[in-house]
């Protein structure tokens, strides 16, 4: 999916995407950073293909990291703090992202393994209980 950094900043979502997920948001620091009052057109549509990539790779990668957090023990109370919404919100990615993961078969094993689901599941107090 990554391919060759382009010479030229992206001003389409699907370039700035192909690009290493942590680069966009650099880019986008530098070019937020770099903005004048007379910005151009490829300017504003740089800023915003790559703001879009961002927001794009950290809502399928955010999950994840709550996943990492719960499987370490951490409280879903402290996890929602550090992510933004609510405990609620936080269980519902995590739930869309789990049952995903753990249907999706790579050589014939899960993404996610469904006993390390429920293990989480079954912790006292984790918050993620079915």
């Amino acid at each position: 999916m990554n391919r060759a950094r382009p010479t030229e900043p992206p001003v389409r979502f699907a370039d700035a995407e192909e690009i290493n997920p942590f680069q966009p948001l650099l880019d986008l620091h530098d070019h937020a950073v770099a903005r004048t009052p007379g910005t151009g057109l490829d300017d504003v549509l740089t800023e915003l293909a790559l703001s879009a990539a961002v927001v794009s790779w950290w809502t399928r990668w955010q999950p994840a990291m709550i996943h990492i957090a719960l499987r370490a023990g951490e409280d879903l109370t402290d996890i929602a703090k550090a992510t933004g919404p609510d405990a609620g919100e936080v269980v519902d990615r995590w739930r869309r992202w789990v049952d995903v993961q753990t249907r999706l078969d790579i050589g014939g094993c899960p993404s996610v393994d469904p006993v390390e689901v429920q293990t989480i599941e079954r912790r006292p107090g984790s918050g993620v209980v079915r």
